[in-house]
C-alpha cells in the first residue's frame, strides 16, 4: 500500500483529479488540505498557497495514477509522489485493497 501525495493549485483542480481516480477505483479515498507551499521556480523563491491530497492507493497502481493525474493537472511539472505504507492496521489495510479491486 502506498499514500499518493499530489500538489494542486486550487481547490476545485484537487477535488476533480480525487473524484476521477475515486471514480477509476484507482485510490480508496484522498484527503484534501490547503498547504503553503515554497519553491524555487524559474530562478526565484515563490511562496503560494496550495492544496495537497494524500490518496491511499495500491502500490501496483502508482503508474496509472500518476498518469491519470496528469492529464487533469495544470501544472507544468506537477508534484506526484509515493509514499510507502509502514506499520498500518491489517484492517485498513484491506479497506484499501476491497476499494480499489
Amino acid at each position: 500500500m502506498i499514500s499518493v501525495y499530489i500538489t494542486c493549485k486550487d481547490i476545485k483542480e484537487a477535488k476533480l483529479i480525487a473524484s476521477h481516480l475515486l471514480e477509476k477505483r484507482l485510490i480508496a479515498c484522498a484527503n484534501i488540505f490547503p498547504v503553503t507551499s515554497m519553491f524555487r521556480w524559474d530562478g526565484k523563491v515563490v511562496d503560494e498557497p496550495e492544496v495537497a491530497l494524500i490518496c491511499k492507493a495500491r502500490k501496483e497502481s502508482f503508474d496509472r495514477i500518476r498518469e491519470e493525474a496528469r492529464q487533469l493537472h495544470s501544472y507544468e511539472i506537477p508534484c506526484i509522489v509515493a509514499l510507502p505504507w509502514h506499520g498500518s492496521d491489517d484492517e485498513y489495510r484491506k479497506w484499501v485493497e476491497d476499494e480499489t479491486a
